[in-house]
């Protein structure tokens, strides 16, 4: 655009006008003075000087631009370089699901309106735990759904199908937002989809009949089942209530790719497939667009050919997509931003519970704290399914799954992430090194402490039968209830507090250094008290940080791989 067309408001671009304020370190939509009314999208007739809530700052006096700019001056303002502290976005997309969150509370009134609108949001049918908190580790359930609608999409697959939960993650943010893992539940593995309540079009409730032995993409458009089905069925599956859902179709992967200018992503040989329409050669890529679907949607040509190799596929362009995100290049960009909000907003429904601009921006803040080396993309572990002769589906793989869905209910990381107090953490670690007591020589008392009714004794049965900790007892009820399971233990009882540590899976911060108290033959013991983590006799626990369970593969985002 010319200098010379800055003057008139018909002619500005509203990219233009989001000015970075040098006192917040925001961005702001700033109008001319000569403008009688917005140019962004936004309710007719509405001024922003008459919101009652908008939170822009006092603009500051401004000469009016001259027609020309001085000479030996640029003909455009451009932005200090100095990094915006509350503008972030942050998007996701993975095969046919996306979502993007606005995070920056000074934009005009009139666009948050507008965005606002764009918002379409279902009943969470109370399937959810009420909507995220930001004192609470989040998990948001994102699904991607088959449903071919919106122009250019009538070529893929079958075009009267209802939509199903083609690509879903539950995305689990830790408490104190250091690490997230992004685990994909893979579309053919076979669950138990439960009775749904549903909430129909004109209001009324209506509970959808579940079916035993199904696939997992079944919970989503069949019969009738919404997104709130899904997130059910996924609270079955890994004893993990999602906090929101965020769902998208064909469109999301589309449009969000374009408004970020691309994706790089590489791949390690020719690809050429007919059913997702890509083709490209070896190498490094940038895709947007059709291309960007085609990309996240081939599987024939990867892999072993099918929906695990897709994931891969889709973990990797993940990765690349959050790489592009938190480069300066996108969050310093006002245009991109304005895509980006825009695109997403249009691209996304939510639940009933994070229907706003306002709700989304509130957790883009809190994803925006992630670094992407501590983002780690996994899949649920699954084997083919024994009971098919022609293999087309697949079941879980019992121990290493239970490992994963523990990792996530328990907030602990796939990754090594650098503690805060490094002394404290060392002093924790510690707690675990040493010698170990025979199991038959471990004294210890079991309490429950928030676990379910008969988990001491079934805990005590296990230890005594199974694990040789012969001198062990039910103590009853603890006085209260834990969110953990704990340890306490006397120091001249650290060798059978480590014994005991390395049979239940506990970590260092399990174990509470005290003081011992006394059994019923009246001898010194241990304190073991089941809290609400224990998930059942004999089963592991705490895991440490950054141990991934045996068998399962991970990445992490701030790794460039290539498709192979």
């Amino acid at each position: 655009m010319d200098a010379q067309g800055r003057g008139r408001a018909g002619d500005i671009d509203p990219a233009d006008q989001w000015v970075l304020n040098p006192d917040t370190g925001e961005y702001e939509l700033r109008l001319p003075p000569s403008a009688a009314q917005s140019p962004v999208p936004g309710p007719r007739g509405a001024a922003p000087a008459a919101a009652p809530d908008r939170e822009v700052p006092p603009q500051r006096r401004r000469r009016s631009a001259p027609e020309e700019p001085p000479p030996g001056r640029a003909g455009r303002r451009r932005p200090a370089k100095k990094k915006s502290r509350g503008k972030r976005v942050l998007l996701w997309t993975g095969g046919t699901m996306a979502f993007v969150v606005l995070a920056g509370g000074t934009a005009g009134y009139l666009y948050l309106q507008h965005l606002n609108d764009n918002i379409q949001s279902v009943a969470d049918d109370g399937a959810s735990t009420g909507g995220f908190q930001k004192d609470k580790a989040i998990n948001i359930l994102l699904i991607g759904t088959d449903k071919r609608t919106g122009s250019g999409n009538e070529g893929y697959g079958d075009t009267g199908s209802a939509g199903h939960a083609d690509t879903t993650i539950l995305l689990h943010v830790s408490k104190d937002r250091s690490n997230a893992t992004a685990l994909s539940i893979p579309r053919d593995l076979i669950v138990d989809v439960p009775d749904c309540p549903t909430t129909q079009e004109d209001g009324t409730q209506k509970v959808i009949r579940g079916t035993t032995g199904v696939r997992f993409n079944t919970s989503l458009g069949q019969d009738g089942r919404t997104p709130s089905c899904t997130m059910r069925t996924v609270t079955e599956l890994t004893g993990v209530t999602p906090d929101n859902f965020m769902v998208a179709d064909f469109n999301a992967v589309k449009t969000l790719t374009s408004a970020v200018g691309g994706v790089e992503v590489c791949l390690a040989k020719d690809i050429d497939d007919p059913d997702s329409h890509l083709k490209l050669p070896a190498g490094e890529h940038t895709v947007e667009g059709e291309q960007a679907l085609a990309f996240v949607r081939t599987r024939h040509s990867v892999g072993f050919g099918g929906d695990l190799s897709r994931i891969q596929i889709q973990q990797q362009f993940l990765s690349a997509l959050m790489r592009k995100l938190k480069s300066n290049d996108t969050l310093t960009s006002p245009s991109k931003m304005l895509k980006l909000a825009e695109a997403g907003t249009e691209a996304l429904t939510v639940d009933s519970q994070l229907d706003s601009i306002g709700k989304l921006k509130d957790l883009g803040l809190e994803l925006g704290k992630l670094n992407t080396k501590n983002l780690t993309f996994t899949t649920v572990p699954v084997v083919d399914n024994p009971a098919e002769k022609v293999k087309a589906t697949v079941v879980l793989k019992e121990g290493p799954a239970q490992q994963v869905f523990d990792m996530v209910a328990n907030d602990v990381s796939f990754t090594e992430v650098k503690q805060k107090e490094k002394k404290e953490a060392a002093a924790v670690a510690a707690r675990l090194k040493g010698e170990r007591s025979e199991p038959s020589d471990v004294r210890v008392r079991v309490m429950n402490g928030g676990a379910p009714a008969g988990s001491a004794q079934q805990e005590l049965a296990y230890l005594q039968t199974d694990a040789g900790v012969t001198k062990s007892e039910n103590a009853g009820n603890a006085p209260a209830d834990l969110s953990r399971t704990t340890l306490e233990y006397a120091p001249d009882q650290a060798d059978q507090a480590r014994a005991l540590a390395e049979i239940l899976g506990l970590s260092g911060a399990a174990m509470k250094p005290g003081e011992s108290v006394t059994n019923s033959q009246g001898l010194p013991t241990m304190t073991l008290t089941l809290g609400k983590d224990f998930k059942g006799a004999g089963v592991k626990i705490n895991a440490a940080a950054g141990k991934t369970p045996e068998g399962v593969e991970k990445s992490t985002a701030d790794k460039v791989e290539c498709a192979k």
